[in-house]
């Protein structure tokens, strides 16, 4: 199951990781294009947004579905959400890992001062 979830993770920052790629997203979360609008938007080949579509589909952030001969594209809020919940595990480790450093500073501060000796914030000074 954790390989799964690194494995989807790693699909989900790949695609993130291209400008191009997160501009077809922004315009595809705007409203369903076809895959033939969005090549027009931008100076690349038809073949090079199909490929930076099919990245974005494979990650999950994306959905495609057939109207007669146009393959239309929608963006799937969900990938989003799961990509920014990532981000937010990830935020509170390292504020775990902060309010830690916090509280040895402190305790170094309260030790300082039950010795007798400056403070942490005196000893700076110097």
């Amino acid at each position: 199951m954790l390989q799964a979830s690194e494995d989807r993770a790693d699909a989900l920052f790949h695609a993130l990781a291209d400008r191009t790629r997160r501009d077809i997203l922004r315009r595809v979360f705007a409203g369903e294009h076809s895959v033939s609008t969005l090549a027009g938007a931008y100076d690349m080949s038809f073949a090079a947004v199909q490929k930076h579509v099919a990245v974005l589909e494979r990650a999950g952030l994306l959905n495609k579905r057939r109207r007669g001969r146009e393959a239309l594209a929608s963006g799937d809020v969900e990938a989003v959400r799961s990509a920014s919940e990532l981000l937010l595990e990830l935020e509170g480790i390292w504020r775990g890992r902060i309010g830690r450093i916090e509280a040895l500073l402190d305790q170094s501060s309260a030790d300082d001062t039950r010795r007798g000796g400056a403070t942490h914030t005196e000893k700076s000074k110097d």
